[in-house]
């Protein structure tokens, strides 16, 4: 039988054995909990890192855009009235059976001004913002079917609600950078886009009936990685859907709650 000396040594070595492993617990605890907030921190120091990154480059090619729609509105759209001017001027003095053919390149020489101030307004992040999404949109497709370049449509529902100025710009350039890549590489004849607005969110979708592609054999290209970034900043859900003879649709969902 042990003794009490033998009974309190066992008790105590309990006892320490008990504190340490407590220690030892709260410490891992302690530490793996330190541990995750550094990598927290250290993670949303990158992402804030990354989003500056993208919002400066961003910013810069919104000033490259402006300055190209200043240089088309006040250089080449100047020049092309001047001309309109000289073809009135030019065509008073032709034999009447010359005229016709003065007046269809006046026309040419018009419809082109006009292309002009349109291309310049797309570019110009100021008027847009000022039209808003809606307007400058509507615009763009209606561009295109003057140009013959592509049937387009616009359906617009639910109660309108203001957009940030800048957040309107964005969304904008993501459908832009969309309605290119159909133009130049989906070999479609129909694009159509829809605005939904909702009371929390705003959804738009944008489609064409072109070749497509396979999502899983391309590679992340400029275009594609410009409409993620600008999506990333105004915290607007994305997604591109498409497969080869089937199109492609693009998607964004634009929470109107909690933006500045």
């Amino acid at each position: 039988m042990l003794s009490k000396e033998e009974l309190l040594l066992i008790v105590y070595f309990i006892v320490v054995i008990l504190l340490l492993t407590a220690f030892v617990i709260v410490f891992f605890v302690v530490y793996q909990r330190r541990k995750n907030k550094m990598l927290q921190e250290q993670f949303e120091t990158e992402q804030r890192f990354e989003r500056e990154i993208a919002s400066s480059r961003i910013e810069m090619q919104e000033q490259t855009l402006k300055n190209v729609g200043w240089e088309l509105h006040d250089n080449i759209g100047q020049l092309l009235s001047v001309a309109n001017m000289q073809l009135n001027i030019f065509s008073k003095n032709l034999p009447e059976t010359e005229k016709a053919s003065a007046l269809e390149i006046k026309e040419t020489v018009a419809n082109s001004l006009q292309e002009v101030r349109s291309l310049s307004k797309s570019l110009n992040n100021q008027v847009i913002g000022y039209a808003g999404l809606d307007t400058s949109v509507e615009n763009e497709l209606e561009r295109f079917q003057r140009m013959s370049v592509i049937e387009t449509s616009l359906e617009v529902s639910g109660e309108k609600q203001e957009i940030p100025q800048q957040h309107s710009i964005i969304l904008f350039r993501i459908l832009q950078e969309f309605f290119s890549n159909v133009i130049k590489h989906a070999q479609a004849s129909k694009l159509d886009v829809s605005i939904a607005y909702g009371p929390e969110e705003i959804s738009i979708k944008a489609c064409d009936n072109g070749k497509g592609f396979d999502k899983e054999s391309i590679a992340k290209n400029s275009g594609l990685f410009n409409m993620e970034s600008r999506a990333i900043l105004v915290n607007t859900k994305f997604s591109l859907d498409s497969s080869p003879g089937a199109g492609t649709c693009l998607y964004l969902v634009y929470p109107t709650k909690g933006q500045e």
